[in-house]
């Protein structure tokens, strides 16, 4: 095949440059020059590249500078894009920049929202206090979050100042270790009035993950300007908007939290005032009040740092009423609510009020309770005081008297020995002495009175009243 090739092109070329002859002639002699086929070929073949060389140059020359011009043009475009392409390039980056440091700093502002509401909730909880029950529950919820958001510290106190301003006194002493500061805003003066100042004591998921929902979240809350959709596809955008959104659904749950504590709250000063006036006590005169001193509105009053009203409002209430409770308990700690003698052995012989007198059958009145039973029984106290008579007293014959504060009084007579002394403090459940018949008795019990700013209660009362705590 090859050999067919060249066959033909070598008879091509004979057909195309025969063999040509040029002949010289010059003072009568001459001269000739043979001029083969192959030689005919080359010198034509370099006669076209002569040519083309010489087209080329030609050309070049003429139209340099257009030539030159737009390739210039083509550079400048070229650059231009490139240019513009860094600065797509920078704009992005910014952005995304921009939109990091924003959520950075959205997150940071929503966690330390939820870290100082956690502290002012922990404030509002101390296990040292029995009032504190009700809130323990709302604590076990909001301190039990992940351990990434962190936890309140120094929440042991009962008591914090709430402090005016820089500069002011508080309105009430800090009793406590740890202060959570409250400050008010411009207001103008206030008259005064009766009622108390409040004052900050007491014991104290699904998330949106798609890139619409954090594409909104930016779009309201982090970044003003408008981004580019590959932006918020960033998947550290992603990431925050994430614990953006987890750390907002906390702050956001704080207010519900400590609302439904206070409402437990609130339920738990309802059964301790119905536990004081079954037995005939009116919770106004068994806790303190206030007596006077500027007053503010609550919603005057913000916590320092904590931007949320609705969570200052649900604080205070929660504040108030929690002291309001814990001193309502300290009350019931010392109100005489069971009897001095306990057990299936003893029987209830004589009530409060009107009776027949066993020594003279005549109507008569009885001032307390008679609990026989055998001799020599323990007779406890009904309620935490002090003792300030133990000895004989006429009828009552061996007695006991205990003042156990806010004018309460018990008596516990026809002992058949006495087990304290005056000046005792005892517990309640304490023996005071042991069960007799000394004095105006005429078989073993125990005669048990209740004694209210110096006049007779019936202890029946504090009994059945004692019945309804829970």
């Amino acid at each position: 095949m090859m050999e067919t090739l060249v066959e033909r092109a070598w008879v091509w070329i004979h057909a195309t440059f025969p063999e040509r002859q040029i002949y010289i002639r010059s003072d009568g002699r001459v001269q000739f020059f043979t001029f083969s086929a192959p030689l005919q070929a080359t010198l034509a073949g370099l006669s076209l590249l002569f040519l083309g060389w010489f087209a080329f140059a030609s050309v070049n020359v003429i139209f340099k500078d257009h030539i030159i011009t737009a390739k210039n043009h083509r550079y400048q475009a070229m650059q231009a894009n490139y240019e513009n392409r860094i600065a797509e390039l920078q704009s992005s980056y910014d952005d995304l920049n921009g939109a990091l440091v924003a959520a950075q700093d959205n997150f940071r502002s929503t966690l330390n929202q939820v870290v100082l509401k956690q502290q002012a909730i922990a404030r509002l909880i101390s296990p040292s206090t029995e009032a504190a029950s009700p809130l323990n529950g709302v604590a076990a919820a909001l301190l039990s979050q992940p351990a990434s958001l962190p936890r309140a510290q120094n929440a042991g106190t009962a008591d914090d100042s709430l402090i005016l301003s820089p500069g002011q006194s508080s309105l009430g002493s800090a009793e406590g270790n740890s202060e959570l500061n409250m400050l008010p805003q411009t207001v103008a003066p206030q008259p005064t009035t009766g009622s108390p100042p409040t004052r900050a004591s007491f014991l104290e998921g699904t998330f949106q993950t798609l890139a619409g929902a954090a594409g909104a979240l930016f779009r309201r809350k982090v970044h003003p300007k408008p981004i580019s959709e590959a932006v918020l596809h960033n998947p550290s955008i992603r990431a925050l908007a994430q614990l953006s959104a987890q750390a907002e659904q906390l702050n956001s749950s704080e207010t519900p939290l400590l609302r439904t504590a206070d409402v437990q709250v609130r339920s738990r000063i309802a059964s301790a005032e119905n536990v004081m006036q079954r037995a005939g006590l009116s919770p106004n005169n068994m806790i303190p009040r206030g007596i006077g001193g500027p007053s503010m509105a609550a919603s005057d009053v913000r916590i320092e740092g904590i931007e949320d009203p609705a969570f200052t409002s649900a604080y205070l209430g929660a504040s108030a009423h929690g002291k309001e409770l814990a001193a309502l308990v300290e009350a019931l700690k010392q109100v005489p609510l069971t009897t001095p003698v306990h057990g299936s052995g003893f029987q209830l012989t004589s009530d409060f009020g009107a009776r027949v007198d066993p020594f003279t059958h005549r109507v008569g009145f009885h001032p307390g309770l008679d609990f026989a039973g055998p001799w020599g029984s323990a007779v406890a106290a009904t309620a935490p005081g002090r003792v300030v008579f133990a000895g004989q007293r006429g009828g009552y014959g061996n007695m006991v008297e205990i003042d156990h504060g806010y004018g309460i009084h018990t008596r516990y007579g026809h002992l058949s020995s006495i087990l304290v002394s005056v000046g005792a403090k005892v517990s309640k459940g304490s023996p005071v002495g042991k069960l007799g018949s000394t004095g105006r008795s005429t078989g073993p019990h125990v005669h048990y009175e209740v004694w209210l700013a110096s006049a007779l209660r019936d202890p029946s009362r504090f009994i059945e009243a004692g019945r309804h705590v829970q």
